[in-house]
């Protein structure tokens, strides 16, 4: 009887063992599927960035491609002008000065 009790505490004493050595198994699975969706959701969204600059450069492409992009491009990038062309300097109008209008005693004690 005694040596029963012996053998069925070793079984589970080893039942256990192996239940715990599968729990840590599946408990490391799930950080690792947690790390994998976390790392396929920052690709997604690095892969929609570079899309989106992608757009941006095929659209700058195309603006480029043509006769008037390629000049307002040399015109940027070199400051130059066609022959004839002159600079036209936009200067803000000047605040007009007023005189304040003075009051009838200022008019008559103004010689103080």
């Amino acid at each position: 009887m005694r040596a029963k009790q012996w053998r069925q505490g070793l079984i589970i004493g080893i039942l256990l063992l192996v239940a715990f050595w599968l729990v840590t198994l599946i408990w490391s699975l799930g950080a690792k599927a947690h790390i994998a969706i976390s790392e396929a959701q920052q690709a997604k969204a690095h892969y929609e960035a570079i899309e989106v600059r992608k757009a941006a450069l095929e659209a700058n492409i195309a603006a480029i491609a043509s006769d008037r992009g390629k000049d307002a491009a040399i015109r940027t990038a070199f400051g130059v002008a066609r022959p004839g062309e002159e600079v036209i300097v936009v200067v803000p109008p000047q605040a007009a000065t007023t005189t304040p209008k003075k009051s009838w005693w200022q008019k008559l004690f103004g010689w103080f």
